[in-house]
């Protein structure tokens, strides 16, 4: 389907993140008690939805999480899989409130993820190949054909985790996907469909011709502006996104 094709009205984020919160907690219960591991399959969707008490919509959107945060992977006819066992420290951050998103804390994970993705410039660029440029491409694309807030926002995520992955460090890598469930409401704040295509996906678009070019002091140039780029959704001075226009 054509992005025009999408009304900004189904560019709306989730509001049941306090259910999303539980049904997180559950599975962590789950998965801790049952003795799972990896290659175990979770329950189907529609067991967890009975099994918790929780729509379709929650379990979906926490199985997101799960998935995003490299946790399970999900395939169709198949269900959710476990593929990585490290979830303690990955749960513990579910623990936090991340529903609304402070100037501060805003500061603090830009921060941080302007140190990893500009102060490793050079192992990107040893590291990027014309095929990690298609893909990368092709996830930029993707966000733009995205249907929800949350889709856009997951497909920005995985651009910037596929970059940090270049790097080659799997503990900085770990760090960074740590930090999903902020990163990701982050990413959702005052994204419309003006923003994604007027704005992140040139973004995108301008800091991956900057690595085909291998220009440094471009790349970190538009990373860092692409990265503090958020701070216009304070401009109100509330912590509470933007509404969708």
């Amino acid at each position: 389907m054509d992005s025009s094709d999408i009304d900004d009205g189904d560019l709306t984020a989730s509001g049941s993140g306090s259910a999303v919160d539980q049904v997180l907690a559950e599975l962590r219960s789950l998965i801790a008690d049952g003795g799972l591991k990896v290659g175990d399959r979770l329950p189907t969707e529609r067991e967890l939805c009975d099994r918790f008490s929780a729509s379709r919509n929650t379990v979906r959107e926490a199985m997101r999480m799960l998935k995003a945060f490299g946790v399970v992977e999900v395939r169709p006819k198949v269900g959710a899989t476990i593929v990585d066992q490290r979830m303690n420290r990955a749960f513990d951050l579910f623990s936090f409130n991340v529903r609304e998103i402070s100037r501060e804390t805003f500061d603090d994970i830009q921060g941080f993820r302007e140190l990893i993705e500009t102060g490793a410039v050079m192992q990107i660029f040893d590291a990027a190949t014309p095929a990690h440029l298609a893909q990368l491409r092709q996830i930029n694309l993707e966000m733009v054909r995205a249907r929800t807030v949350v889709e856009a926002s997951e497909q920005d995520l995985r651009l910037h985790t596929t970059l940090v992955s270049l790097i080659g460090n799997k503990s900085i890598l770990d760090v960074y996907r740590i930090m999903t469930p902020v990163i990701l409401r982050i990413m959702q704040r005052g994204k419309t469909r003006r923003t994604i295509e007027g704005e992140t996906f040139h973004e995108h678009e301008a800091i991956l011709n900057s690595i085909e070019q291998r220009d440094s002091l471009g790349f970190q140039y538009l990373m860092r502006t692409h990265l503090r780029s958020g701070l216009s959704t304070f401009e109100n001075g509330g912590d509470q996104p933007q509404t969708p226009l």
